[in-house]
């Protein structure tokens, strides 16, 4: 059963929409054929001639697998992988009108029975007005497709000569149903761009948090560095007059230079350790604001006890960041459990499980993984992570007790 609805469940949310919005439109192929083009066969006292059905039934199953293939069409312009539709659209509105007043022509010479050409016509209109307005991108466009529409069937009825109760009773039908079925593809094209720009837009959001702190990153230790050097070249420049001239004091120059570069390393270690080593309590605020930001319902979990060592909040504050970022970057997750215990004992278990996770995972492997098993197993810590029960994915890093007791100690 799992393979039966895997196909669903490890799609993104952006691409569920699609794959319900495109299959809704082929189905749209299907209920004009079977709503309106079997018109033509059915209705009371039904007198058109068969041949004459048929060949309306065919331009019925014509006009609808075309205006099927537009709105295919017509989605990937709205996901953006194709250009607008331009020349698939102006073909589908010459077969509309072409089939429009056919049906009409045949309507007022008595060869298509009076009750079959409203339903005929009506069906190729809205159908065609509906896939029309899917290719387009303003609403100001789409507002003038139904009434050019029922203008243009009232315009052909009329020169037709036909009644004024037909030539009013198909406006309005005309209009009411284009208007109808407008406003839901214009709906479901504005719906589907909406989602994937959301989509985009998370995956946008984790680039830029991690591109925040490598700016941070570079910035402090530009801020480390670049007074430093700029010391260090000026006492070596002096250092280098005073040696010319056979002055003692460029000994003191140079002694002073390689103390300011033993600095000069001192801190940058500094600064590499400090973007290292996370902070626990940061690292947990820091997801939480992270993935309710991304729509998440997050939930932080932890009891209160004593302080832990640096060490363990260091290792664990790596956990919680990188399960975080795959959090927003694999799966579809809606929810988010962040939980943090210590025993009695002393040992520390911290557990990260989301849902949407998908079954198969999309790439190979990363070295996220791999490199905290490397940082825990420095603290005899153990990390597993897979999928569980109900589509969910769960992260478990666990430090134990003997550990943070030497720590301890060793502080």
């Amino acid at each position: 059963m799992s393979k039966l609805t895997g196909w669903w469940k490890n799609r993104s949310s952006a691409a569920k929409v699609e794959l319900y919005t495109r299959w809704s439109f082929h189905f749209f192929v299907l209920l004009e054929i079977l709503s309106f083009g079997l018109a033509a066969f059915t209705g009371q006292d039904n007198h058109t001639p068969r041949p004459l059905a048929l060949m309306a039934f065919l331009v019925v199953c014509a006009h609808s697998v075309i205006v099927g293939f537009l709105s295919s069409r017509a989605l990937d312009f709205v996901t953006g992988r194709r250009e607008r539709p331009v020349g698939l659209s102006a073909l589908v509105t010459a077969l509309t009108a072409a089939a429009v007043l056919l049906f009409l022509c045949l309507r007022r010479f008595g060869a298509l029975d009076e009750s079959a050409a409203p339903g005929l016509v009506v069906g190729v209109s809205c159908f065609g007005c509906g896939s029309l307005v899917l290719g387009m991108e303003k609403v100001r466009h789409m507002k003038y497709v139904p009434p050019l529409a029922a203008s243009g069937a009232t315009v052909v009825v009329a020169a037709l000569g036909l009644p004024l109760e037909e030539v009013i009773g198909y406006f309005v039908v005309v209009l009411v149903c284009c208007a109808f079925l407008a406003f839901t593809c214009g709906f479901s094209g504005w719906l589907l761009r909406t989602v994937h720009e959301l989509d985009r837009a998370r995956e946008v959001q984790a680039q830029l948090a991690v591109a925040e702190e490598r700016l941070r990153f570079g910035r402090d230790l530009h801020d480390v560095m670049g007074r430093n050097l700029a010391v260090i070249a000026l006492k070596s420049e002096l250092a280098v007059q005073l040696a010319r001239r056979e002055r003692p004091e460029a000994v003191d120059q140079m002694i002073e230079v390689q103390r300011i570069a033993r600095e000069s390393q001192r801190e940058v270690r500094d600064v590499v350790r400090g973007y290292r080593e996370a902070d626990l309590a940061v690292e947990l605020e820091g997801a939480r604001g992270v993935l309710t930001a991304a729509g998440m319902d997050c939930r932080v979990d932890f009891e209160a006890g004593p302080p832990l060592p640096a060490e363990v909040q260091s290792a664990l504050g790596w956990v919680v960041r990188e399960a975080t970022t795959n959090v927003l970057r694999h799966g579809d997750a809606q929810s988010c459990v962040i939980r943090l215990t210590a025993s009695e004992e002393g040992s520390v278990t911290l557990v990260v499980e989301n849902d949407g996770a998908p079954e198969a995972p999309a790439g190979p492997p990363g070295s996220g993984l791999a490199g905290l098993r490397e940082r825990l197993a420095v603290l005899d810590g153990t990390l597993r992570a897979g999928p569980v029960d109900g589509g969910r994915f769960r992260l478990r890093a666990e430090i134990p007790g003997s550990r943070t007791e030497r720590l301890e100690a060793w502080a």
